[in-house]
């Protein structure tokens, strides 16, 4: 077997689970799959494919426990472990000149300045991932274990521009892992932060027509403007788009969506719902945005949610009242969208009172106007002297994943005391939106 320090702490066992049935608990440590010691979650999900598993499992008094397993191929065991992939995250080497992270204020919490780079996350959460700290194993690793889709931060493929922009030495070789990668039928979701003057116009070209080689095995290619906040102070000068900008950023990227719809049948690079919004111009059709791959890059967001909406809206009888009063909060940038939606609620339902909200970021400042990054804090000082109604409702997109919890640490708990009044969180879908309006 091999040598290995790597302690899989069991945290959770789900009730009615094959892990329960066998007398798994929390605090047990996951020795071995069938003679293998598992150092990673990539390996763990590899192994667990098998029918017949042999697990050796050790308990809190140092017993081994060897348990026997026959199982269907897609079944799971039903356990978490302490860490999501079993040993530390591990954290990203790059020093990108658009870094987000680099852009946040002092003294907020610890987890908000860790940059991972990790390609176990990037297949577990969805992460995007610039392969700068794999090792020729790694790569062998992600190709044997057949670890798909793959998400990619390539940003541009010049190899000398991708070194300036990441900072790293090492940057400048990701046309030859995409290449193995596809060599292997590993499949690929790739995204380009575009910063005004950089990697845009000539430069964004060649990545689009380079990618565009590796279209088999690459689902999808999301262009996403750079956001900054006020927090750059001693980082690499940037800026923004402005309107003219993107209307040729959207310019460019429709010419080759013509080109891939006819050589693919599909449209294969997508652009963020930024740009439209910044442009001012109307949305892409909802068939235009493929399998929608890219939303949590906000590829396609703002289209999805609205057909959501709208085939929500068209269920509603006509005839259908609600006395009372709802007020909806969200950024800056989904302001006018999530109003004419509230607007045509109202017209359908009578006596159906919404006020919108829309949240200045203060707390990061600069050009962030996204729902995703508006704090506890900028929500109560926008929601000074409003009459709220019956309820609060808030995109669940402001909030920490799977917590209740703003980037600022107030709770969801702490708005409903300081407003003294029912906060509902929504999440990003158009029909949910609908329900939580609806909803006594």
């Amino acid at each position: 077997m091999k040598e290995t320090n790597v302690k899989n702490i069991i945290s959770k066992v789900y009730p009615n689970s094959i892990a329960e049935e066998v007398g798994i608990e929390v605090g047990d440590v996951l020795v071995s799959i069938n003679g293998e010691e598992i150092e990673d979650i990539i390996e763990y999900k590899f192994f667990l494919s098998d029918e017949y598993l042999e697990i050796a499992i050790e308990k809190a008094d140092g017993e081994i426990w060897d348990i026997e397993i026959e199982k269907d191929y897609d079944e799971d065991l039903g356990i978490e472990f302490e860490n999501p992939t079993i040993c530390d995250a591990r954290s990203c080497r790059n020093k990108c000149i658009f870094c987000f992270i680099d852009q946040l204020p002092k003294d907020m919490r610890d987890s908000l300045y860790f940059k991972d780079d990790d390609s176990r996350l990037s297949f577990l959460l969805g992460n995007y991932i610039t392969l700068t700290n794999m090792s020729d194993d790694d790569i062998n690793k992600i190709i044997s274990y057949r670890i798909s889709p793959i998400n990619i931060s390539v940003h541009t493929t010049n190899g000398d521009l991708r070194k300036k922009m990441l900072n790293n030495k090492f940057a400048g070789k990701i046309l030859d892992i995409i290449h193995r990668f596809s060599e292997n039928d590993i499949n690929m979701n790739c995204q380009i932060v575009l910063c005004p003057d950089i990697n845009d116009k000539q430069e964004l070209d060649k990545t689009i027509q380079d990618l565009g080689k590796y279209a088999d095995n690459i689902n999808s290619v999301a262009v996403v403007p750079v956001g900054l906040t006020r927090f750059r102070e001693g980082l690499f000068n940037l800026r923004t788009f402005t309107k003219d900008e993107a209307i040729e950023v959207i310019n460019q990227v429709v010419n080759y969506q013509k080109q891939f719809k006819k050589s693919l049948g599909r449209n294969f690079v997508h652009l963020a719902d930024e740009f439209y919004i910044l442009a001012d111009i109307p949305f892409p059709p909802y068939n235009s945005y493929d399998d929608f791959h890219q939303l949590e890059n906000g590829v396609g967001l703002v289209v999805k949610f609205q057909q959501e909406f709208y085939d929500a809206l068209n269920r509603i009888n006509s005839d259908k009242k609600q006395n009372k009063k709802i007020t909806v909060v969200t950024g800056e940038i989904a302001y006018r969208i999530i109003k004419n939606l509230c607007d045509d609620l109202m017209r359908k339902v009578n006596n159906l009172n919404i006020e919108v909200i829309k949240v200045v970021n203060h707390f990061f400042g600069g050009y962030v106007t996204v729902s995703g990054l508006v704090t506890g804090q900028d929500i109560l000082d926008a929601l000074k002297d409003v009459d709220l109604g019956a309820k609060l409702i808030i995109p669940e997109s402001m909030l920490k994943s799977g917590e209740e919890v703003f980037l600022d640490d107030i709770t969801i708990s702490d708005l409903k005391n300081r407003l003294n009044r029912e906060v509902v969180v929504s999440s990003v879908d158009g029909a949910e939106f609908v329900k939580k309006l609806l909803n006594d």
